[in-house]
């Protein structure tokens, strides 16, 4: 029977395992362990753009609001008569705070730290409702 003509092993391969149901799950988990940690790691590195894409989206839909809801001439500096100290142009109105605005994201940009830019920056969005306040509304 020595030489019967198969080889030794030739036919007597152990059939694979195949993965269970909790290897399975471990390698899905996993999987989508490292997508999380790749799109959280992504969001870390970008997150001075992430910060300000918001801010900039508000200040421009504020200087549009802004543009067609003031008048033409705008008061700043209320005194405590009702009545303006000076009178700007609309466009001056508008453009200030979003400058102002650019010039906080852009220092946020360049800055090691970005979270006070950034939170200057969100202060300075209080300034276009403060010009429409007190323009439509007063005293």
């Amino acid at each position: 029977m020595k030489d019967s003509g198969m080889a030794a092993g030739a036919g007597t391969e152990a059939p694979k395992p195949e993965m269970n149901k909790n290897e399975k799950f471990r390698k899905t988990a996993a999987n989508i362990n490292s997508l999380i940690d790749f799109i959280g790691m992504l969001l870390f590195r970008l997150r001075k753009l992430v910060l300000a894409a918001p801010v900039a989206y508000a200040a421009v839909r504020l200087a549009l609001y802004n543009r067609e809801n003031l008048p033409e001439q705008v008061g700043i500096n209320i005194q405590s008569s009702g009545e303006f100290a000076q009178m700007i142009a609309r466009d001056t109105a508008v453009m200030g705070p979003l400058g102002l605005t650019a010039a906080c994201l852009l220092l946020m940009l360049c800055s090691r730290k970005a979270m006070y830019p950034w939170a200057i920056s969100i202060f300075t969005l209080v300034l276009p409702v403060l010009i429409l306040i007190t323009n439509l509304y007063p005293a």
